[in-house]
C-alpha cells in the first residue's frame, strides 16, 4: 500500500502553497510589483500603521484589481474542489465530477439566456444590472440540479444511478439549448458567450465577489461537519444506515451543497473544468480516503490550483489574457490521464 502523508505535514505544505499562490497572484500581472512592496501594500490596506510612502500605485492596483481577483480565485477553487469531494463521496466513485448533477450545464444555459436575451431582460434597476448574468447562471444551475434530484427520487428514496443518468441527459439537453442560443447570437454577443463559457477571473469586482464568498464560506464550514457521514457512506448505503446515518438526508444535503457552491462559482467566473475532478482525486492519492483530511486538504489544493492557473493565463501571452478554463484543461486533462494510467493494474 502506498504510504500516506501525515495530515499535519500535508496541511503545512498545502497551506504554504496557498499562501505562495496568493502572494504571487497579488504581485504579478501586466504591471508586476516587487514582492516586498506587495506585502507592505497589503498590510497597509489591512489598516496596519506602516510607512506607506511610495506605495500609492501598489495600493491602488492591489485594492481595485488584484485583491478582488485573487479572492475570487481562492473562493472558486475552494468551492469547486469541495463540491468534487462531495460528489465523489455521493457516487462512491473517485472519477465523479460536480457537473454530473447538471449544475454546470444549467448555469451555462442561464448565462446564455442572460447574454443573448439581455436586451429583453433589461429595464432592471441600475443596482441590479451587474448581477443579471450571475443571477441567471446561478438560478439555471439550481433549476437543472433540482430537476435531476427530482427525477432520481421515487417512493421516498433517491437512486444515485438514476440521478447520474438524468444528469447526463439534462446536461446534453442544456448543452443543445446553449448551442441554439449561440446560433441565434450576433457577433458581439457570440464573443461574450464564448469567452464566458471558457471561464475567466478577469473583471472580478467586489460586487460579483461577495455572494460567492458567502456561499463558499457556508460550504467550507458545513461539509467538514459531515465528514464522518461521508466516511460511512463509502462502506455502502446499507452499512451507513446501520451506523445511524440518515442517508437520504445526507444525499439531499450533498446535492444542495454542490448546486449552491458550483452554481455560485460558475456564475462568478464562468465554466472552469477539471478542478472538481482532478484535485480531490490527487489529494486522495497522498492523503487517503478519510474525509476529515480530504475535505480541508482539497480546499487548499483547489484554491492554489486556480490561482496558479490564473497566473499562467495572465502571463503566458501577456498583454493578452487566456481564458482560465483553457489553462485548467491543459493542466488537468493530461495529469488526470497520467493518474489513470499509473493506477491501472
Amino acid at each position: 500500500m502506498r504510504p500516506m502523508l501525515a495530515p499535519r505535514v500535508l496541511f503545512i505544505g498545502l497551506g504554504g502553497l496557498c499562501l505562495l499562490a496568493t502572494w504571487l497572484s497579488l504581485a504579478l500581472g501586466p504591471v508586476s510589483l516587487p514582492l516586498l512592496d506587495t506585502l507592505r501594500a497589503g498590510l497597509q490596506l489591512a489598516g496596519l500603521p506602516l510607512d506607506g510612502q511610495g506605495l500609492e500605485q501598489a495600493e491602488m492596483i492591489l485594492g481595485q484589481i488584484r485583491l478582488p481577483r485573487t479572492l475570487l480565485g481562492l473562493a472558486v477553487g475552494a468551492v469547486l474542489a469541495l463540491a468534487g469531494v462531495a460528489m465523489q463521496g455521493l457516487f462512491r466513485n473517485p472519477l465523479a465530477d460536480p457537473g454530473l448533477v447538471g449544475v454546470s450545464s444549467g448555469a451555462a444555459l442561464g448565462a446564455a439566456v442572460a447574454i443573448v436575451c439581455g436586451s429583453v431582460l433589461g429595464g432592471l434597476p441600475s443596482f441590479l444590472e451587474p448581477y443579471l448574468l450571475s443571477a441567471c447562471a446561478f438560478l439555471g444551475g439550481l433549476a437543472v440540479t433540482a430537476l435531476v434530484y427530482r427525477l432520481g427520487r421515487k417512493d421516498g428514496q433517491t437512486s444515485v444511478a438514476v440521478m447520474l443518468l438524468a444528469g447526463v441527459a439534462l446536461t446534453a439537453l442544456a448543452s443543445s439549448a446553449v448551442g441554439l442560443f449561440t446560433y441565434l447570437a450576433d457577433d458581439a454577443t457570440l464573443r461574450t458567450l464564448t469567452f464566458w463559457n471558457l471561464g475567466s477571473l478577469n473583471g472580478a469586482s467586489y460586487q460579483r465577489l461577495w455572494p460567492l464568498l458567502l456561499i463558499a464560506l457556508g460550504v467550507a464550514l458545513w461539509l467538514p461537519r459531515r465528514a464522518e457521514a461521508l466516511n460511512a457512506l463509502l462502506l455502502g448505503e446499507s452499512e451507513a444506515r446501520h451506523l445511524g446515518i440518515e442517508v437520504e438526508r445526507l444525499k439531499r444535503e450533498l446535492v444542495l451543497c454542490t448546486a449552491l457552491g458550483v452554481g455560485a462559482a460558475v456564475a462568478a467566473a464562468g465554466l472552469i473544468g477539471f478542478v472538481g475532478l482532478v484535485v480531490p482525486h490527487l489529494v486522495r492519492q497522498v492523503a487517503g480516503p478519510d474525509h476529515r483530511v480530504l475535505l480541508p486538504a482539497s480546499l487548499l489544493a483547489g484554491a492554489s490550483l486556480v490561482l496558479f492557473a490564473d497566473l499562467i493565463a495572465r502571463m503566458a501571452l501577456a498583454p493578452a489574457e487566456l481564458p482560465i478554463g483553457i489553462v485548467t484543461a491543459f493542466l488537468g486533462a493530461p495529469f488526470f490521464l497520467y493518474l489513470l494510467v499509473r493506477g491501472r493494474p
